[in-house]
C-alpha cells in the first residue's frame, strides 16, 4: 500500500489550483471540506469493514461444512 505523506498535501494541493486557476476559499469551507472528506471516508471504511465480516462469516460457514465432511482445511491464520 501507498503511504500517503500528510506534509505534501498542501503541496499538491497547490500544485493543482494553479493548474486550474481556482478561487481562494476561506478556511472555513475549507475545513468544511475536509471535514466532510473524512466522514465519507469513515463511512466508506465502515461499510469495507461490514463486508469483510461478512465474507469471513460465509467463509467459516464453508469451512465448517467441509470439516463435517471430514476435510481438513487450513487456513493461512492457522486456526484449522
Amino acid at each position: 500500500m501507498t503511504e500517503i505523506k500528510k506534509d505534501k498535501l498542501e503541496d499538491a494541493l497547490a500544485k493543482e489550483n494553479k493548474k486550474t486557476e481556482q478561487p481562494k476559499v476561506s478556511k472555513e469551507t475549507e475545513i468544511g471540506f475536509h471535514q466532510g472528506a473524512l466522514t465519507t471516508l469513515l463511512n466508506e471504511r465502515n461499510e469495507l469493514v461490514r463486508m469483510i465480516q461478512q465474507t469471513e462469516s460465509v467463509m467459516q460457514a464453508h469451512i465448517k461444512r467441509l470439516e463435517e465432511l471430514g476435510i481438513k482445511v487450513r487456513t493461512s491464520e492457522g486456526k484449522k
